[in-house]
């Protein structure tokens, strides 16, 4: 067992794809957010500079792959090869969403597994290892020659929709993300519906086939990894709307949302999408029935564990209560989940996840 190691031995550092993300984490630690300059050249080379003595510090880089998704890569990987450099003593990568993350595999002759090929880039960069949450398929901890933690969001998500009180819930996904949203059903004490479709050659469409399950009459809670270009979530929601379902919810953990998707999800009949803060939400994207909540407390607790030696397997699902609790923190402060029952004073207006809850009501 490794020696617990104090705070002042504890670093944590961000490039510019989720800085908030990084400054919510450091919140939750009450530490101060290490200092380093991460820029772009005119021709478009980046840099980066560590302005603290990292010499045999735990470093933690957190740095989502998110829009523009190759930046933020190489951001990371000069990160990372910065502080070898500068010999830290750990170097853990943030990465809260992985990009390439649908390219996992094989499907069609004479194409790459670029998943693989970001994991081996990550790993000879020189990070020691990789915290992370809800990867598009779980084979991709395997792509890792090194320690990886995947955390997830399920469990947060389905608190939310628990304080809402649903009635006749049933909890719908596809097939590739139908064991985690098993856990969801569970807690909701909600029955799984599995949605069939065929993906559209290379292109962000699905053809939904089929619904499998019984969901007439229910309010329905779609659950995925991730929302991109909505052009799936847009397809089941016409397909529960083709079998009577009543008002229908949808939550992911990573809100991508490429063009068009605020334009589909806001003409889509959809009673509210819940997102995490895993990737920072533009203004223009913030929807009335755009829900964010945040996953920075989780984050922090994973850090704080690795960093002391301490097991992180509790807050993947067996410490239910302690996770689900953390859905009400946000930025240091308590908050309440926005059930949509009550709308709260002007003054006294809480937030989840950096919305206020009056801007993310319809």
């Amino acid at each position: 067992m490794s020696p617990r190691r104090s705070v002042d031995q504890l670093g944590i550092y961000t490039g510019n794809a989720n800085p908030d993300f990084a400054r919510k984490i450091c919140r939750y630690l009450n530490v101060d957010l290490g200092r380093a300059e991460v820029f772009e050249f005119s021709n478009e080379n980046i840099f980066v500079k560590i302005l603290d003595n990292v010499r045999e510090r735990d470093v933690f880089l957190v740095q989502p792959t998110c829009s523009p998704v190759n930046k933020s890569i190489m951001e990371l990987l000069i990160m990372i090869d910065a502080f070898k450099r500068a010999s830290a003593g750990r170097i853990t990568a943030v990465v809260p969403f992985f990009g390439y993350g649908r390219s996992d595999k094989k499907d069609q002759p004479r194409v790459p597994i670029t998943a693989r090929l970001v994991a081996d880039m990550i790993t000879t960069a020189g990070a020691d290892r990789v915290l992370t949450m809800d990867l598009h398929q779980g084979q991709i901890q395997g792509f890792f020659n090194i320690p990886v933690d995947e955390l997830t969001a399920v469990h947060l998500l389905s608190n939310y929709y628990r304080h809402k009180e649903l009635v006749d819930p049933v909890v719908v996904t596809d097939l590739g993300f139908a064991k985690r949203a098993r856990a969801f059903a569970e807690y909701l004490e909600a029955p799984l519906a599995v949605i069939e479709k065929r993906r559209v050659g290379n292109l962000d469409r699905a053809e939904v086939l089929n619904v499998i399950g019984e969901v007439r009459g229910r309010q329905a809670v779609i659950v995925d990894d991730e929302i991109d270009t909505a052009g799936t979530l847009v397809e089941i929601v016409r397909a529960l709307q083709d079998e009577g379902t009543g008002e229908i919810y949808a939550c992911a953990t990573h809100g991508v949302l490429s063009e068009p998707a605020v334009e589909r999800i806001a003409e889509a009949g959809l009673r509210e999408v819940v997102l995490t803060d895993t990737i920072p939400l533009q203004p223009y994207k913030r929807l009335a029935r755009i829900t964010t909540i945040s996953v920075a407390p989780l984050f922090a607790e994973a850090i704080r564990r690795i960093h002391q030696g301490e097991s992180v397997g509790a807050l993947f699902s067996s410490d239910l209560k302690l996770v689900q609790e953390m859905s009400l923190w946000e930025d240091g402060l308590p908050r309440t989940l926005d059930t949509r029952d009550e709308a709260p004073e002007p003054a006294e207006a809480a937030s989840v996840g950096g919305v206020p809850q009056e801007a993310a009501r319809e």
